[in-house]
């Protein structure tokens, strides 16, 4: 059974205004998938509406067997998928530190797993405990970038939905970027990326839609 199932799903912004029309794709357990697409075609649309920011009108979405139809984002994060949006979605004015532990909230409270999931980032991501007493808006763009990676991954999701990871950066900073996502990938958690920087999409992609 596959890790994330959409079946024709029909969603938009406005009331009878469909962007996706009878979409469907499958993501397996531990994949690498890809979309790629032009401006408009509805790439982040997608990743949106997967994690319950738009509520779809027609079809259905299942991860892990559950019906996603009606969830809240919060519940969804619950669930095990996290979303990263496109550009920078860090808290400035608070250390890299301040920022990781925010990603922890679906498990405020237990000390013991907010430990072992900030040691797991500072394993992962090296830059992410030698920046850890910086406050985030003394980052580089790539540094920036990572934290936004690194806060979503510190809850241990099963999927990752990540928008435009290479949107604004510098070439060499987007081949970091991509490495650390397939690290991630390998450590378990299951990539669904959206990018428009098709030749980085092509290269770390198992699949692409």
């Amino acid at each position: 059974m596959a890790l994330l199932s959409i079946q024709n799903i029909h969603c938009g912004y406005f009331d009878g205004i469909d962007i996706l029309q009878y979409v469907s794709l499958e993501i397996d357990s531990g994949s690498f998938i890809g979309i790629i697409g032009p401006n408009g075609a509805g790439k982040s649309t997608l990743l949106k509406t997967i994690f319950g920011f738009l509520k779809y009108r027609q079809g259905k979405i299942f991860f892990k067997d559950a019906a996603l139809h009606g969830l809240s984002p919060f519940e969804i994060k619950k669930l095990g998928i996290s979303y990263i949006p496109q550009g920078i979605n860090n808290f400035p004015y608070m250390t890299v530190r301040e920022n990781l532990m925010l990603g922890a909230w679906t498990f405020r409270g237990k000390k013991n797993r907010i430990k072992e999931g900030l040691a797991n980032i500072y394993e992962i991501f090296p830059i992410m405990y030698e920046k850890r007493k910086h406050k985030a808006e003394f980052l580089s763009g790539g540094e920036a970038k990572i934290l936004s990676i690194a806060k979503e991954m510190i809850s241990s999701p099963d999927l990752l939905l990540v928008d435009e990871p290479s949107a604004g950066l510098a070439p060499k900073i987007v081949s970091y970027v991509y490495e650390f996502l397939r690290n991630s990938q390998e450590r378990g958690i299951t990539i669904l990326l959206v990018d428009q920087n098709i030749n980085q999409a092509i290269e770390n992609s198992e699949y692409l839609y």
